[in-house]
C-alpha cells in the first residue's frame, strides 16, 4: 500500500528561499528570534513563520516631522530581516519621504492613494515630534502643517505607531525652552497610541511589533505609556552586563580610571539604567557583535526611552534607584552630603540630652541606694550567724 502523503505544514513552504533570499535555516533563526523578542513561547514559532509567509502585506504610511531621521537610519541597518526584505516581503511601505523615489506632488499623491485604497487597514508610523506653537507653522509638508497631516492620516488607520522618543514623548525638540511647542503624537491625537521610544529606538522592537500584527491581527500588549511590554517591561539595570559589579559595590568613579577600564558599574558616572525601561542589553544595536550598546561601550545610559530623563536630566546626574540597591555590607553608591546643625536643632538635641543625663543620674542614684541597702543587709545577716 502506498504511503499517504501528508499535507505540507505552513512553515515547510518551499517558497521561503526564493521569496526572502534566505536559506531555510536562517529564515527560522529569524522567526525564533522575533518570537522570543515578543515574549511568545517556542510553540508559537510555526504560527509566526506562517504569518510571515502567507499574511497579506499591510500598507504602511510613514510620516516624518521634527526629527533627525535617526529612527529610519537605525531601521536601514537591521539585518534580520534587512530593510528591503521588510519593505518588499513583510509590509508595503507606500509612503516614506526618505526612502521613496517619488518627490513633491507625486509623493503626496502616492500617500493619498494608499490611504484611500487601504482605508481602515493601513498602519500609520510617525517619526518625530509635532510643533504646535503658532498653529504649527514650524513644520510643513506640501504647504500643510504636521498637525493637519497626522490627524488626517490617523483618522482611518488600523493602528498608529509613534517611533522614536520625539514622537513618543517629545524627545529632544521638546526640551526647555521648546521654542516650537514640540509635542508627542498621542497629545496631538488625544488618544493612546503604540509608542516605541528610543533615540534611536532599536529596529527590532519595531519589526517585532509588525510581525505581531501580521500574526495575530492586533498590536502587542502595552504598558501604561503605550510601549510594547515585550520590549519595555524590564529595567535596563536588571539585565545589564555590569549589574554584578553594582551588586558588589564596584563603581567607576571617572572615565578612564581602573574601574572604568575593567568594566565596573557606571552608576556613579550618571548611568540611568536603574530608572529606564528598555531591552537594550538583550538585543543590542547594529548587528555588530557583543557589547554594541551604550553601556557596553563604556558610556552611561542616558535614559532616552523615558520622558523626564532623556534630554532633560543631566547626563552625569545620579539615577533614581527604583528597585535595587547594593547589599548593605557595601558602601552606598553615593553618600548624601551632611549638613551642620542649626541653632534650633542643637538646642533640641541639648534639651533631649539634658533630660537623658538627668534620667541617667537618677537611675545611677537609685542603683547606688539599692547597692548600699543590699550591702547593709548582708552585713547584718553575717553578724546574726553563730560562731
Amino acid at each position: 500500500m502506498a504511503a499517504r502523503s501528508l499535507p505540507r505544514a505552513p512553515c515547510d513552504d518551499p517558497s521561503v528561499e526564493p521569496r526572502f533570499g534566505l536559506e531555510r535555516r536562517d529564515f527560522f533563526k529569524i522567526v525564533a528570534g522575533l518570537t522570543a523578542a515578543m515574549g511568545l513561547p517556542k510553540s508559537a514559532q510555526a504560527t509566526v513563520a506562517n504569518a510571515m509567509q502567507t499574511a497579506k502585506r499591510p500598507s504602511v504610511i510613514w510620516l516624518q516631522f521634527q526629527e533627525c531621521t535617526g529612527c529610519t537610519e537605525s531601521l536601514l541597518r537591521a539585518e534580520h530581516p534587512t530593510l528591503e526584505k521588510l519593505i518588499l516581503e513583510l509590509i508595503s511601505l507606500d509612503y516614506h519621504e526618505t526612502l521613496m523615489a517619488a518627490a513633491g506632488h507625486q509623493a503626496e499623491d502616492a500617500r493619498k492613494a494608499a490611504m484611500a485604497a487601504n482605508k481602515g487597514k493601513y498602519i500609520l508610523v510617525v517619526e518625530g515630534a509635532i510643533p504646535t506653537k503658532e498653529n504649527g507653522i514650524y513644520c510643513k509638508i506640501g504647504g500643510r502643517t504636521a498637525i493637519d497631516l497626522v490627524k488626517e492620516a490617523a483618522a482611518d488607520a488600523a493602528a498608529v505607531i509613534a517611533i522614536g522618543s520625539c514622537s513618543s514623548w517629545g524627545g529632544m525638540p521638546s526640551t526647555t525652552p521648546n521654542p516650537t511647542g514640540a509635542t508627542a503624537l498621542h497629545e496631538i491625537l488625544g488618544k493612546a497610541v503604540l509608542t516605541i521610544p528610543g533615540c534611536p529606538p532599536n529596529p527590532y522592537n519595531f519589526l517585532s511589533t509588525v510581525v505581531h500584527f501580521l500574526t495575530f491581527g492586533k498590536l502587542p500588549d502595552l504598558d501604561a505609556k503605550g510601549r510594547p511590554k515585550f520590549a519595555y517591561g524590564r529595567l535596563i539595570h536588571e539585565n545589564c552586563e555590569r549589574r554584578a559589579h553594582f551588586d558588589a559595590g564596584r563603581f567607576a568613579n571617572q572615565f578612564g580610571d581602573d574601574g572604568h577600564r575593567q568594566g565596573w558599574c557606571l552608576y556613579k558616572l550618571g548611568c540611568k539604567g536603574p530608572e529606564t525601561y528598555a531591552n537594550c542589553p538583550q538585543i543590542l544595536f547594529g548587528d555588530a557583535g557583543t557589547g554594541t550598546w551604550p553601556v557596553g561601550t563604556g558610556h552611561p545610559c542616558i535614559g532616552c526611552t523615558e520622558k523626564g530623563i532623556g534630554f532633560e536630566k543631566p547626563i552625569h546626574a545620579l539615577a533614581e534607584l527604583l528597585t535595587v540597591t547594593p547589599p548593605t555590607q557595601f558602601a552606598r553608591p553615593a553618600e548624601s552630603q551632611g549638613k551642620g546643625a542649626t541653632a534650633a536643632s542643637a538646642a533640641a538635641v541639648a534639651a533631649v540630652a539634658g533630660v537623658a543625663i538627668g534620667i541617667g543620674a537618677k537611675v545611677a542614684q537609685n542603683l547606688g541606694a539599692r547597692d548600699a541597702a543590699e550591702e547593709a543587709a548582708e552585713k547584718k545577716s553575717a553578724a546574726a550567724k553563730p560562731e
